[in-house]
């Protein structure tokens, strides 16, 4: 994925493999966000923390489309590399984002203010 670094989809390979576990034994897994994607001019935002050890294309993550309603969930990589914004614009990494909380309080920030913000 071109808007991946190499060391983020280590990362989030990684976190795919510690949430597996962390379900296999029954604990919670609560990670901070490793990515910020977004298209350029327009309200779409993702912070994924895993991808799926068995399917590199799913990823797990805070989804916001841009309609008031961010969730978490699992989205297609190939599917945002091929979306683009209402300007044409490709889905961007946020090149300034530095996680400071774990995935939960960003969902629950988001929920509150219907829309993600970092």
């Amino acid at each position: 994925m071109k808007f991946l670094t190499t060391e983020q989809h280590s990362r989030l390979l990684a976190n795919g493999w510690l949430a597996r576990l962390a379900n296999r034994v029954g604990s919670d897994f609560d990670p901070q966000p490793v990515v910020k994607l977004f298209t350029p001019g327009a309200f779409s935002r993702w912070l994924l923390t895993e991808i799926d050890p068995d399917d590199h294309d799913r990823a797990f993550g805070l989804c916001d489309l841009g309609r008031g309603h961010p969730e978490l969930g699992y989205v297609s990589l190939r599917e945002l590399e091929d979306l683009r914004g209402i300007r044409h614009d490709p889905v961007v990494r946020d090149l300034h984002f530095l996680a400071d909380k774990p995935i939960s309080a960003y969902a629950d920030a988001a929920r509150i203010r219907g829309l993600i913000v970092t």
